[in-house]
């Protein structure tokens, strides 16, 4: 159980712009390096780099999505320069900036990201490890 590669199996956010939102994903997860890894046609994506981790997806329940505050969702950039392109291209398909790349001393030292909140309103994170430029 050591080789594991995450604590988490997946994340599944619902979505009232199922076909905008996949757009989205698909080039901001891009980004990171995260593919499509499972499709439910019209219903569901899901998104990693080894199996899906983060899931984008109609509600089950037929009812509307809505987001929780004070809830995010933060994704491992593999440098500096990949957190820009995830905030830059996240902003340039219809996500709205919740800050800037830069340093977050505040959440550790050396800790680099960028937040935004997606087409539905979920915030969403890039960083990189301490250490990594």
């Amino acid at each position: 159980m050591d080789d594991i590669p995450s604590i988490v199996n997946h994340i599944s956010i619902g979505t009232n712009r199922f076909d905008e939102a996949v757009v989205f994903y698909d080039a901001v997860l891009a980004t990171i390096g995260a593919t499509r890894q499972h499709e439910i046609p019209g219903v569901a994506v899901a998104y990693g780099k080894l199996f899906p981790e983060f899931w984008v997806q109609k509600p089950l329940n037929g009812e509307p999505a809505t987001v929780a505050n004070g809830t995010h969702f933060a994704f491992l950039a593999p440098n500096r320069a990949a957190v820009q392109e995830f905030y830059d291209v996240a902003v340039r398909n219809g996500g709205s900036s919740d800050g800037e790349p830069g340093l977050r001393p505040e959440y550790g030292e050396g800790y680099y990201g960028a937040f935004v909140f997606d087409l539905d309103g979920h915030k969403i994170e890039a960083n990189v490890l301490p250490g990594v430029e």
